[in-house]
């Protein structure tokens, strides 16, 4: 019987009923099992792959329950594990934190079947959908980008491509930057301390995976035109020699004429929409690729960055806050230019949402490629197998019919998710729930009034009864929780990538989130604010 969500109609539930239980110790691999060994690389897909294994496999997960997939570091346990694995299976589309991709494709025998799932389910009519993201910011959203594969270098889904900054030049700092899910900073590039060549300018480097990209906020302590020189290099494995890419040089406008940079005149200015500073492994050129309308935007077009300005105006200043976590940008209450990084913590990823689970008929689809897989590896158990998806294919198939109904049944006008994690666009599209906010305040600075403001007339202006949380990041949802508590709001449970002491399995899971969709959005919308 599903679980359900009694008692989540109450408004303003309290966050510490979210409080997490401590992560269950996963099953170990081992040589001396009979069963086919099968490591995953999430607690989701671990449960897909024992629906359809049943007693003739051992499956592990490598990110354990109520961790987060997107920054979990794995351990020598979960190493282990790879070793003695028969088969993988891997999310993939960058769902993963890169060091969990690595851990698997480096400790894994060629010999053994290494799946992404969320790629090779197309071919059994996954359905997938563009990462849109929201450029609604009143100056550009500069990033970092790795397009190609780089296939000609030998490299793959584990190498790494290096972003260096060589040398800058400016009246002041440039400091580019992302601030993590805790609020702590991580640099990529720091004009303060200079460039050292000696180390191979590794205290100024960015690092991607291949056909990936990551937000990141720029400031600049003052007025004038920066330059900066950044180099690409492509490691195709740890122990490798990069291979040196191209070199180009970066110029900013900050809070001066963007059209009077000295020789620049002409040049074009970007001042708004979503760019990257872009390396191209398959050619090594250095471009500024520019979507205005978001990465699935059919107007993507590279810019050369001799002919390109970015302009940082003069509404980029903001105040310093207190706090010894911003000091690296000068004394709390001095104003610096800056270009936010827009979404808070590590975010790294590719084009595609890899959260395909969300919609129920994916996750079939992932069953059905883990049936066909298990079947090549032990084709002794082909009848077992097949059985067993069968099985659980119908179970899912009522699964999905239990969501849409359950969701259906609240009140269109009510159908809107506002919440912490960018994780349930699946969900919204297959189940016509309208995602409405996540939230995104400048991660630079304590999140401020206008912030608050905002999200505050989102829930006022929807008439939203209920904002939702996923547990495991309860650690991230201030800003949601108090404005939701100063409104007399709800805030509602949600699973999205990782499974708890309450919620266990998948089915639970779509279960579980759709009657909490239910139980906190159909309550009448006409409160007290």
């Amino acid at each position: 019987m599903p679980r359900t969500v009694a008692g989540l109609a109450a408004a303003g539930i309290a966050v510490a009923a979210l409080a997490l239980a401590g992560c269950a110790a996963p099953a170990t691999l081992s040589a001396s099992d009979d069963r086919i060994q099968v490591i995953t690389t999430t607690g989701i897909l671990a449960d897909l792959a024992r629906n359809v294994g049943g007693d003739r496999v051992n499956v592990s997960s490598l990110v354990p329950d109520t961790a987060d997939p997107h920054s979990y570091e794995p351990s020598l346990r979960d190493i282990r594990n790879v070793v003695y694995a028969d088969v993988a299976f891997s999310n993939y589309l960058l769902l993963e934190q890169q060091s969990v991709i690595k851990a698997l494709d480096a400790n894994l025998d060629p010999a053994v079947p290494n799946i992404s799932l969320a790629e090779g389910a197309v071919k059994y009519a996954a359905e997938i959908i563009p990462l849109v993201e929201n450029v609604a910011l009143d100056t550009i959203w500069l990033g970092m980008r790795v397009r190609g594969t780089g296939a000609r270098h030998g490299a793959d889904r584990a190498s790494d491509v290096y972003l260096s900054g060589t040398h800058a030049e400016g009246p002041g700092d440039l400091v580019a930057y992302l601030t993590e899910s805790f609020g702590n900073p991580e640099f990529y590039v720091d004009s303060t301390d200079g460039f050292d060549p000696s180390n191979g300018f590794r205290d100024d480097t960015a690092t991607l995976p291949p056909d990936a990209h990551t937000h990141m906020s720029w400031a600049f302590t003052e007025p004038g035109v920066y330059r900066l020189t950044l180099t690409a290099s492509l490691a195709v494995t740890p122990d490798s020699r990069p291979v040196e890419m191209g070199e180009q040089t970066f110029t900013f406008a900050v809070g001066v004429d963007p059209h009077s940079v000295p020789g620049m005149e002409g040049a074009e200015v970007l001042s708004a929409g979503h760019a990257d500073i872009t390396v191209d492994i398959d050619t090594g050129e250095l471009t500024l690729l520019v979507d205005p309308h978001g990465p699935a935007d059919a107007h993507q077009s590279d810019h050369d960055p001799a002919t390109t300005v970015i302009e940082v105006p003069n509404k980029a200043l903001h105040e310093i806050p207190a706090g010894e976590g911003f000091r690296f940008l000068g004394r709390p209450g001095e104003q610096v230019f800056q270009l936010p990084q827009a979404v808070l913590g590590r975010h790294v990823h590719g084009e595609i949402d890899p959260h395909l689970w969300q919609n129920v008929h994916n996750a079939i689809s992932y069953v059905e490629l883990m049936r066909d897989t298990l079947i090549r590896v032990d084709p002794d158990g082909a009848r077992t197998y097949r059985e067993n998806a069968g099985r659980y294919i119908d179970e899912l198939a009522d699964v999905d019919a239990y969501v849409r109904d359950t969701i259906a049944a609240i009140p269109e006008s009510r159908r809107h998710l506002v919440t912490t994690h960018d994780a349930f666009g699946y969900l919204g599209a297959a189940y016509d729930v309208q995602i409405s906010g996540f939230v995104t305040p400048n991660p630079a600075t304590e999140p401020s009034l206008a912030d608050r403001r905002k999200l505050a007339e989102t829930i006022r202006n929807l008439h939203i009864p209920a904002v939702f949380l996923e547990p495991n990041l309860v650690t991230r949802a201030s800003t949601l929780t108090e404005v939701a508590g100063d409104l007399g709001v709800a805030v509602c449970p949600i699973y999205g990538d990782t499974f708890d002491d309450r919620v266990g399995t998948y089915a639970e899971m779509m279960r579980f989130n759709a009657e909490s969709l239910r139980t906190c959005l159909s309550e009448p919308a006409e409160r007290e604010r």
